[in-house]
Order: structure tokens, then sequence, then C-alpha cells
């Protein structure tokens, strides 16, 4: 369908061809694992089945059952949860603590804030109800000249 690429020349490039380089190993390789045959053959052993039949082949020492080891006298579960138990007591021990440390602080800040009202309180009585030497205190007016006619000054 597509008209072949047209060439006017030869393109004047050499090809250059790469050629890998083996890489040799520079640790030594362990030789292959080869099978040993065991210096002497097992005997053969042939025996008779109940319908007639000779299987023959040779003797195999039974498996040995992989000594178990003994148990302990507590169980791995117990000694979790017990475990956990002693954490959990160490937990509520150091939540109570922190919980009467709360406390403790929140009734020395109403004992500081009832302390200062009282204070306050007291000093504001004091510029209130407390002589100034001149008598009864108060709002002091010296009247000269005064007439006092309907509960007014007139000067």
């Amino acid at each position: 369908m597509h008209p072949e690429p047209t060439r006017n020349g030869p393109t004047g490039r050499a090809l250059d061809v790469h050629q890998p380089t083996p890489i040799t190993p520079t640790a030594v390789m362990p030789a292959p694992v080869v099978p040993v045959q065991p210096g002497t053959v097992p005997a053969v052993a042939s025996i008779v089945l109940p319908d007639g039949r000779v299987v023959t082949g040779y003797a195999i020492n039974p498996m040995q059952p992989e000594p178990v080891a003994p148990k302990p006298p507590v169980s791995r579960a117990a000694v979790n949860v017990a475990l956990g138990g002693v954490g959990f007591l160490a937990v509520c021990g150091g939540l109570l603590l922190l919980t009467t440390f709360i406390t403790a602080l929140t009734a020395l800040i109403t004992q500081l804030i009832t302390l200062a009202a009282v204070i306050f309180g007291g000093w504001i009585a004091v510029q209130i109800f407390g002589g100034r030497g001149h008598g009864e205190g108060g709002t002091t007016v010296n009247i000269r000249k005064a007439v006092i006619k309907r509960n007014r000054f007139y000067q």
C-alpha cells in the first residue's frame, strides 16, 4: 500500500557492531553437589502377601517420633493474662495518681480565686467604709453662705 522509500545513494555511515564481553567470576563457585551412594547396600527383604503375591524391596528403618518438649507447669495464655493484669493495674494506679493530682490542682486554683476575691472585697470595703481622717468619710462639701430652699443649695 505504501511506496517503498527511495535512496539516492549510500548514506556514508558505517554500522557499529558491539559484541558483549563475558564477565569472569572473581569468587570461586562451589562445586555442584553430587549424590553419594551408601557404602553398603542394604539387604533386600521379600514379603509374601496373604493372596500369594511376593513384594520385594529394601527394608526401611521405622521413623522415630521427634522428642516432645516437656510442657511448662503454667500455660503461656495464663502468663499473658497475668502480665496483662499487672500492666492494667499499673496503668490504673497511674490514672488514679493523675486524677488525684488534677483534683488537688483544681482545689488549689479554687482556693486562690477565693482568696483573691476576699482580699479584693476587703480592699473595696476599706475604701468605702474606711475613714480618711475627716470624720465619717464620703463626699465633703464646704458650705459657705449657702441658702437651703426646698432641698436645694443657692449661693
